[in-house]
C-alpha cells in the first residue's frame, strides 16, 4: 500500500526524500517557504557516501559526473602554507578521499528536477505555521500553512517529513524545547569562476579560524573562511572583511579572497543543534537533514547526511509501507538507522572543531606538531568510517 506525503522544506534534503518517496509510489507535495527555488552561490564536496546516496535516489555514474568534477582531498596546511597533514598523491589513499567538486544550485536543480519528472508537486511561497502529528494507525497529520498574501490551507497525510532546515517550523511545532544555538562561527562562502586554485580540496588551520578552497563544475573554485565570531555581527563590506582577517595568512588564500568579485561574498552564522533530536519521529512525521541533528560543519557531512536521510526515508519507510510493514515500526526502523550514525557523526564533527579550527592560539604548535606524525593511512581509515556508508536494501 501507498500513501500521500508532504515533505516541507525544498532544499537538497526535502528534495531528497521528495525523489525517494516518489520513486516508491508515494504521491508527494513538497511544501517551500521561498517563492522561488534556489540554492546560494556555495560549493559542497560530495564524499563517497553522499555519492552512494544518489545512486540510492537513481543518479547513475553519468548523471553524479555531469554535477562536477572528480577531485580529492589533498591535505591541511597551517595559516602560513606549512604543511601539516599533506596526503600523498597515492591511488589507494585517493579513492578513500575521493569527491565531487559541486555547486550546490547545480546539485539542487538536478535534485528538483528528477522529482519533478516522478510526478512531485512542488508549491512555493508555503510558510509552515503548525503541525499536528497524527498518528501511526489512527489520525492522520496535518499541515497548515500560509502564502506572503495571508491565505491559509491545512493538508492532511499519511506521513510528513520535516526538512525545513536548522529554524525548522517543523521542530519548533513538535519539539517545542529544541532550539538551534549559535555555535560561535561564522562562514564565509563564494564560488569564483575561471579561477584554478589547486586540483584538490585544500584546508587551512589557523587560530579560531578555517579556510578550504576546492573546484567545483564549469572550471570554478569554492572558497570558504570559517572564523570565530560574535553572534550577529553586521559587517558593511564582507569582503573587505574577509580580506583584512586573512591578510597575514597564505599567499595561496590571499589569492583567492583577491580574485573574488565582492558581490559574490556571502556570509552566514553557523548554527547547531547539540545532541540533535532525541528521536526522529513523532507521531506520522519524521524528521531529516538539519531539522534533526544541525552540527558544525568540520566535517564537511552536511550534504551528505540530508541525501542519506532521503534515501532513508524511501527505502526504510515508504517502501516498506508498500510492501505492507505498519508506519509505526517502519519510522521506528528510520529511527534506529539514523540517529545513532548522525549522532556519532555530530560529536566526531565537534571534537574535530576542537582540535581543528576551533583551536586558539596556544595550542596550535603543539597540535600541528603532533599531525604531522601521524600516517596519513590513519586519517584514511577514519574516513572510510564515515563515508563508507552505502543505502540500505529495499524490501
Amino acid at each position: 500500500m501507498t500513501g500521500t506525503a508532504i515533505v516541507v522544506g525544498g532544499g537538497i534534503g526535502g528534495l531528497a526524500s521528495a525523489v525517494a518517496l516518489a520513486e516508491a509510489g508515494w504521491g508527494t507535495t513538497v511544501l517551500e517557504r521561498a517563492r522561488e527555488l534556489g540554492e546560494v552561490g556555495a560549493g559542497v564536496a560530495l564524499t563517497p557516501n553522499a555519492v552512494a546516496a544518489l545512486g540510492g535516489l537513481g543518479f547513475d555514474d553519468e548523471a553524479v559526473a555531469g554535477l562536477g568534477p572528480r577531485t580529492w582531498a589533498t591535505g591541511t596546511w597551517d595559516a602560513r602554507g606549512r604543511p601539516i597533514l599533506r596526503l600523498p598523491d597515492d591511488p589507494g589513499l585517493r579513492a578513500t578521499t575521493a569527491l565531487r567538486g559541486v555547486h550546490r544550485a547545480r546539485l539542487h536543480g538536478a535534485l528538483l528536477d528528477r522529482a519533478r519528472a516522478l510526478g512531485v508537486d512542488v508549491v512555493t511561497d508555503a510558510r509552515v505555521t503548525t503541525v499536528v502529528a497524527g498518528a501511526p494507525g489512527g489520525e492522520r497529520a496535518v499541515v497548515h500553512h500560509a502564502d506572503r498574501a495571508g491565505a491559509e490551507r491545512a493538508r492532511e497525510a499519511e506521513l510528513v517529513v520535516g526538512a525545513d532546515g536548522v529554524r525548522s517550523a517543523v521542530r519548533a511545532a513538535l519539539f517545542p524545547g529544541r532550539r538551534p544555538v549559535y555555535s560561535g562561527f561564522s562562514s564565509w562562502r563564494a564560488v569564483v569562476p575561471g579561477l584554478d586554485a589547486g586540483p584538490g580540496l585544500a584546508q587551512y588551520w589557523g587560530p579560531h579560524a578555517e579556510f578550504g578552497t576546492m573546484p567545483v563544475s564549469d572550471g570554478a573554485t569554492y572558497w570558504y573562511g570559517y572564523v570565530r565570531m560574535p553572534a550577529g555581527t553586521r559587517l558593511d563590506d564582507e569582503h573587505a572583511a574577509a580580506t583584512a582577517r586573512f591578510a597575514d595568512w597564505a599567499d595561496e588564500v590571499r589569492r583567492v579572497i583577491a580574485a573574488t568579485p565582492p558581490g559574490a561574498v556571502i556570509r552566514h552564522d553557523v548554527l547547531h543543534l547539540p545532541g540533535g533530536l532525541a528521536r526522529y519521529v513523532r507521531g506520522r512525521v519524521v524528521m531529516v537533514g538539519d531539522a534533526a541533528h544541525a552540527t558544525v560543519p568540520t566535517m564537511g557531512q552536511g550534504a551528505a547526511t540530508a541525501l542519506e536521510d532521503g534515501v532513508c526515508v524511501g527505502r526504510i519507510v515508504a517502501a516498506r509501507v508498500a510492501s505492507g510493514q505498519p508506519l509505526g515500526e517502519a519510522l521506528a526502523a528510520y529511527d534506529a538507522a539514523r540517529r545513532p550514525r548522525c549522532r556519532a557523526l555530530a560529536r566526531a564533527s565537534v571534537a574535530s572543531g576542537r582540535f581543528g579550527s576551533h583551536l586558539g592560539p596556544r595550542g596550535q604548535a603543539l597540535r600541528n606538531a603532533v599531525m604531522r606524525r601521524v600516517p596519513a593511512a590513519a586519517v584514511t581509515r577514519g574516513a572510510r568510517a564515515v563515508m563508507g556508508w552505502t543505502p540500505p536494501a529495499l524490501p
